[in-house]
């Protein structure tokens, strides 16, 4: 969400949340093409047992069964990239590297070596056949593996925002307003921006990392570092020019100053904050998920502490209001350098591409796919900005309520966006393998994994319904309008959950523009126009607004769930195989050609 709510679980404004409560308070297939190098068998037909090879006639060629899928997730680290040669029968049970393919007279000299990373699944007993009900148990724990240590990424991730708002929030009411308004200026002009065109990388990166390519990993990762470079330049502009732009929209001079002032500090980190945005995707699509949460764990200390020396430190270095972006802007600088070390030292180089001026090739796909990711993310946070306006006409106590709702409601959201970020990258792994059925299977489990997870958080809010409030305020009408509406919060968790869950399989599928034209048709058509109507026109106040918050998230999920599984999975393979086939076109001598999505 943007300034009290924070999809995406970034950096946003979320500092408005608290600073309101402060202020308050204060007053398909298993690739057969590999398979049939691999053994020189020739093609095989297409019969999809999961687990053995047949010839033309229905006979099993192989006397033992083939392994169901690539693997795409570490343990704990990254396989070293060490083909073994030798009989693939030898080679199943144990891997260090990618499959190596068997020299016969049918196997080319240059044949592409597709990296793997070690699951579960890969060591079970391959005699035992593959049921659809253990296809779901795998695709369910694999998904889990993905989801804990993204949702420990950005649960730190929360530690870097909450500890500026802290030490601002004892300065002064100016200094809390001003940050608020810096904070919420910088959601929605600059960071909702950048996530937008980084989800590209969401459909780019996954799918190349398990295809006969992986080198492309690095370099969309590169064409990205492109592009993002010339949405920063605007995005600049904005914020230092931003004193001029608040007083036009006739905001306090004295907040509006500092509101600027806030900006140009933080705008020092916001090339790294853009940079972090692609790095964590180049170290996600390759199934290093652990990689981004050591990193922001080791950075983390560091800005609670550079937050209290900067702002309330000795006197040599105490620098007071602009210490909180100073400190904020350092610690993202700190992840991008640390981002770089781990790559270029700690991880192995499969999946990076030489710099060359192929980084300036392709750029369109990006810009498109960028621009639909913006309206799918920005038009949300945005949303969220016109929510948080229309509480604060409703009096102290529902701007306290709506703080205490929303800062719960985005805490809890972090499960299901974890959810959503591990089913991007495994569906866009699946499909960079040529695997639509597993596809389907991840898709459908990870909406019913959403809903899981969902029906926690809905029975913990209905279970401490009565004391939940107590967790930020004890004001006594606050605790009862906060009581009230839990009820409505606990029916939006769901489907809330649920669209986060969609929008991550359309990233996944190169599908943002559907994204956008659903959370754009869903907030500013159905949502916030009924909620407003409920809240001003018929008097529900608060409990109007949270009403059409649900039927919006309930429209989203309802069309986004119908779009995902009714999607072709085939197709999807099928786009993917095209994209990588044109982008291999300038490697082979035949000029660029953009990739198709």
């Amino acid at each position: 969400m943007s300034s009290t709510y924070v999809h995406y679980s970034t950096p946003s404004s979320l500092p408005s949340d608290y600073a309101l409560l402060s202020r308050y308070a204060a007053a398909h297939d298993l690739n057969t093409n590999e398979e049939e190098d691999i053994n020189g068998a020739g093609p095989s037909t297409d019969i999809e047992d999961y687990g053995e090879e047949y010839d033309a006639h229905g006979i099993d060629i192989r006397g033992s069964p083939r392994r169901p899928r690539r693997s795409s997730f570490p343990s704990s680290y990254l396989t070293p990239f060490n083909p073994t040669i030798g009989p693939l029968p030898d080679r199943l049970g144990h891997r260090s590297g990618p499959y190596a393919r068997e020299l016969n007279e049918n196997t080319p000299l240059l044949a592409p070596l597709v990296p793997r990373i070690e699951e579960e699944c890969d060591e079970e007993d391959t005699a035992e056949p593959l049921t659809t009900s253990k296809l779901y148990r795998e695709e369910i724990g694999i998904l889990t593996k993905y989801t804990i240590p993204v949702f420990g990424t950005h649960l730190f991730e929360y530690s870097l925002v909450v500890a500026s708002v802290i030490s601002i929030g004892h300065l002064s009411t100016t200094a809390l307003a001003a940050s608020t308004l810096g904070s919420m200026t910088a959601s929605v002009s600059g960071f909702s921006i950048i996530q937008g065109f980084a989800s590209t990388l969401d459909t780019m990166l996954p799918s190349a990392w398990t295809s006969s390519q992986p080198q492309l990993v690095g370099l969309w990762s590169q064409r990205m570092v492109v592009v993002m470079t010339a949405a920063l330049v605007p995005i600049l502009c904005v914020w230092w020019s931003s004193e001029s732009i608040l007083l036009f929209l006739k905001q306090e001079p004295e907040v509006a100053r500092l509101a600027a002032v806030y900006l140009k500090w933080a705008s020092i980190g916001l090339p790294a904050y853009a940079f972090n945005s692609i790095s964590r995707r180049y170290f996600q699509s390759q199934g290093l998920f652990t990689v981004p949460t050591r990193i922001i764990l080791g950075v983390a200390p560091v800005n609670a502490v550079l937050n209290y020396l900067l702002v309330w430190g000795p006197e040599p270095i105490r620098l007071g209001f602009i210490g909180a972006p100073i400190a904020t802007a350092v610690s993202f600088n700190l992840i991008a350098i640390m981002s770089v070390i781990y790559g270029v030292f700690f991880v192995p180089k499969t999946a990076w591409h030489p710099l060359s001026m192929r980084c300036f090739t392709s750029l369109g796909v990006l810009v498109q796919l960028g621009l639909s990711g913006v309206g799918q993310v920005a038009s949300e946070w945005w949303s969220w900005e016109l929510v948080g306006l229309a509480a604060s006409q409703l009096g102290p106590t529902a701007l306290a309520t709506q703080s205490v709702l929303l800062v719960s409601a985005s805490t809890t959201y972090q499960a299901p966006f974890a959810l959503s970020v591990a089913s991007s990258v495994r569906i866009g792994n699946l499909l960079g393998e040529e695997n639509p059925t597993r596809a389907a299977v991840a898709t459908r489990c990870s909406i019913l994994m959403s809903l899981v997870i969902s029906a926690v958080w809905s029975t913990m809010f209905m279970v401490f319904r009565a004391n939940w409030a107590h967790l930020f305020n004890d004001d006594p009408e606050v605790v009862s309008l906060v009581a009230s509406i839990l009820p409505w919060v606990s029916m939006f968790q769901v489907f809330d959950g649920l669209s986060a869950i969609t929008a991550g399989i359309l990233r996944a599928a190169g599908k943002q523009f559907t994204g956008a034209l659903l959370n754009l048709s869903a907030y500013y058509v159905i949502g916030i126009p009924f909620g407003i109507w409920l809240a001003f026109w018929h008097d529900m106040k608060l409990h109007g607004l949270w009403i059409g918050l649900t039927v919006s998230l309930v429209y989203s999920a309802a069309f986004g769930i119908w779009i995902c599984l009714r999607a072709n999975w085939d197709r999807e393979v099928e786009k993917v195989r095209i994209r990588l086939e044109a982008d291999n076109k300038p490697a082979n001598g035949h000029g660029d050609v953009e990739a198709p999505h």
